[in-house]
């Protein structure tokens, strides 16, 4: 088995990391990314939805 380079890997910085524990948490549901600067800034839960 192949060993993978870190450099392929950088570290995740604060914000990325908050995003992937919100994303272990969600059970289910869906969330929307908004991302500027190739950094997550802000992350919306869908807490509704219906369909007839």
């Amino acid at each position: 088995m192949e060993s993978k380079s870190t450099a392929a890997y950088p570290t995740l910085n604060e914000q990325e990391l908050h995003l992937v524990q919100l994303i272990r948490e969600t059970k289910y549901g869906e969330l929307v990314i908004m991302v500027a600067d190739g950094k997550p800034v802000r992350v919306e839960e869908i807490k509704k939805s219906i369909k007839l």
